[in-house]
């Protein structure tokens, strides 16, 4: 780190020791990889091509000729608030602009279907933050979450590495596209029993992350009837709402329970951010709606560590009020991020690659097991190879399904948003240049 000092034996906190942040994981392998030998048009056509990125570039247009048009909303100009009255303390419950502006927005992407109450949510900086204050305030060190497999790799450092909680599996597989069941909810509760942990919560994300799919609704009435069972609690990271190419495909746990009249409704919780929907990850804005009383109580306490600036609220509460541009930014998202989905599906399928079918998100869940299977490496390690392959000769960071703890080696997530649709055709032909080389002249037709 630059000066050199000399090393003692002054100890230091079990949180800094400790070795569960996932730091050695190849999902942040690749990224390291990627910052060495960024690719760049002309700079750098031969780098990396970073595809492990989940970030939301398609509308950003959007958003700057917004402010182009309000440059009040981001300036001390005519009607703004004083620059007095933003640098001064603000209380951590937010703004109460921004948080009904925030609660209507969450209304719109799920078409009205669901109802969000202003006094309900919390504001924390980010989804991280929104993920581990939620896991702090449900569950006790040594304590257990049960997770479906595969899942997002930061959520091992998110909701284990401060907080000492346990992350159980459940497991999914490809024989039902890696749906969760009631079967799979119980063998994770049991192993987490067998361990001596107590179970205090199952966290899903809908859309998935990975998978870049949406949770069936018979599904999600399994998975609360499941946690109301084992009286647990049921956290809905549902950051990727906005990003589901039709609204209609979307059910939010938040609508089970309108359905249900609220019934139960004090174990569910539910996390939104505007980084993926609206591509501000640097805004860091994240929320936790809650339903039950005393976890809004003792959110707002804990989100003091995590606040969001006056100024950011101030912006977006003016931006996410203007009903205009809201309710085209979601349709004009919608459409360029299908028409993105579609470019990169059909340009694995002419790899000879054929991927989960989806309907939300940034990514896609590529199936590469096939390769694994012609030259009898279907393990963890056979895909770790073919992911360092990936990573050297493609030139591309994709994930790889094992950091994602997904139990059946060959999957990858493919991330597509985060660049220009010049930088995407030339990843898959990368790609497609790789399965040539493998398979000779001819491509490889693959089959899930």
């Amino acid at each position: 780190m630059g000066l050199e000092i000399e090393k003692g034996c002054v100890k230091l906190s079990n949180i800094a020791i400790s070795e569960t942040h996932g730091e050695d994981s190849p999902y942040f392998a690749g990224w390291k990889a990627y910052d060495e030998n960024p690719y760049h048009e002309i700079t750098n056509p031969s780098g990396v091509i970073q595809m492990g990125l989940a970030e939301n570039q398609v509308s950003f247009d959007l958003i700057e000729k917004y402010l182009e048009e309000h440059s009040e909303a981001a300036t001390w100009g005519k009607g703004a608030p004083s620059f007095k009255d933003n640098a001064l303390f603000q209380d951590y419950h937010g703004l109460k602009s921004f948080r009904t502006a925030m609660a209507s927005f969450m209304e719109q992407i799920r078409g009205g279907r669901a109802k969000f109450d202003p006094s309900r949510i919390v504001l924390t900086a980010g989804a991280t933050a929104a993920n581990e204050l939620l896991t702090f305030i449900i569950a006790n060190p040594g304590d257990a979450l049960l997770l479906p497999t595969p899942y997002y790799p930061g959520f091992d450092r998110d909701l284990r590495w401060r907080t000492g909680v346990n992350i159980v599996p459940i497991h999914c597989d490809s024989s039902n596209n890696f749906q969760i069941t009631p079967k799979a909810l119980e063998a994770a509760y049991k192993e987490a029993e067998a361990m001596n942990m107590k179970v205090k919560g199952v966290l899903i994300t809908n859309p998935s992350n990975p998978l870049g799919a949406t949770i069936q609704r018979k599904v999600l009435e399994e998975i609360l009837d499941f946690v109301t069972l084992k009286n647990i609690h049921l956290v809905s990271d549902e950051i990727y709402s906005g990003s589901v190419f039709s609204s209609s495909e979307f059910i939010s746990i938040a609508e089970i329970l309108e359905a249900r009249k609220y019934k139960n409704a004090e174990r569910v919780h539910i996390v939104y951010s505007l980084s993926k929907d609206l591509g501000l990850p640097g805004f860091r804005v994240g929320t936790i709606y809650s339903y039950n009383d005393k976890v809004v109580t003792t959110a707002r306490r804990m989100s003091s560590f995590t606040l969001i600036s006056s100024q950011t609220q101030q912006l977006l509460a003016s931006m996410l009020s203007d009903k205009v541009f809201t309710e085209n930014y979601i349709k004009t998202n919608r459409e360029r991020l299908r028409k993105r989905y579609t470019m990169i599906i059909e340009g694995l399928i002419s790899a000879g690659i054929e991927c989960l079918k989806g309907n939300a998100g940034l990514f896609c869940w590529m199936n590469l097991s096939p390769l694994l299977v012609l030259e009898n490496k279907v393990t963890r390690e056979g895909e770790l190879e073919l992911w360092n392959e990936t990573l050297h000769e493609m030139k591309l960071n994709i994930s790889p399904g094992s950091s994602c703890h997904c139990s059946e080696p060959g999957w990858f997530r493919v991330c597509f948003a985060n660049m220009s649709e010049q930088t995407l055709e030339l990843a898959l032909q990368r790609i497609r240049d790789f399965m040539a080389k493998r398979s000779g002249t001819e491509k490889m037709i693959f089959q899930n």
